[in-house]
């Protein structure tokens, strides 16, 4: 996996946050739930074990139909996906803030 995510640091390394996250982090694009085991190099097994849980709850949606291929996004109506943005959004503007305060040269 590549380098944890402001989310993943503060909430925990979950495969259910990891999937979460790698949405997140590419709202403008629907993917394939092949897409999504690639891209986060995770066991088709946990994948799909949790998979179920998202749909449950309605997280992620159907965005469209390649043949037999469903693609999918955050559900952004969701009000869980909804604090998630949100709760993502305030920690990288926190931690911009201290990358800023932190570069700021002391006189």
């Amino acid at each position: 996996m590549k380098d944890e995510t402001l989310l993943i640091k503060f909430i925990g390394n979950s495969p259910p946050l990891r999937i979460i996250d790698f949405f997140l982090d590419n709202r403008l694009f629907d993917y394939s739930k092949n897409e999504v085991i690639k891209n986060l190099n995770m066991s088709r097994t946990t994948f799909f074990t949790n998979w179920k849980e998202l749909e449950k709850y309605k997280i992620v949606k159907v965005t469209r139909k390649i043949g037999k291929s469903k693609l999918y996004k955050l559900n952004e109506e969701n009000d869980i996906v909804k604090k998630l943005i949100l709760l993502d959004s305030v920690l990288s503007r926190y931690a911009m803030k201290r990358a800023l305060e932190k570069s700021k040269i002391k006189v």
